[in-house]
């Protein structure tokens, strides 16, 4: 199946669907998730046409990592998890619901269920408040 243009995330990367955005490169934005998991869900996206890590070339999966890193490392800092999960899931029967490769980073607490993934919309002024913890603790990196 060819990659699908209209997916959610290009519609973000081409600027036609707003996103809460905390970090962006040449190669990569970090966005947060809409339907967070925890308090923080980041998402990184790269820019280029990939429905999964297989069809991910090699340049963009190294610049990915490298952003993740450093937007995890932002995230850790505002919000001081007891753990983090930093993950990716390739098709539908592994979870993946938007077809466009992105990673997500997840602060975990200790006695503290992670909310379902994909259910329940996030307040905006919520998101925009993390973000701007994020965005704080990279500009301190």
């Amino acid at each position: 199946m060819p990659y699908d243009t209209n997916n959610i995330f290009a519609q973000v990367l081409r600027g036609e669907v707003p996103a809460c955005k905390v970090y962006e490169d040449d190669r990569n934005i970090a966005i947060l998730d809409v339907m967070p998991q925890a308090d923080g869900h980041t998402l990184i996206l790269p820019k280029v046409s990939a429905e999964n890590l297989f069809e991910l070339d090699d340049d963009s999966a190294q610049a990915l990592v490298l952003c993740v890193r450093h937007v995890a490392l932002g995230v850790r800092a505002a919000f001081q998890p007891d753990g983090m999960r930093i993950m990716q899931l390739n098709g539908a029967a592994a979870g993946q619901t938007v077809f466009h490769f992105h990673m997500h980073i997840i602060p975990c607490y200790e006695g503290q269920p992670l909310r379902k993934h994909a259910r329940g919309m996030a307040e905006a002024s919520e998101l925009e408040s993390h973000a701007d913890r994020i965005r704080q603790a990279l500009a301190q990196l």
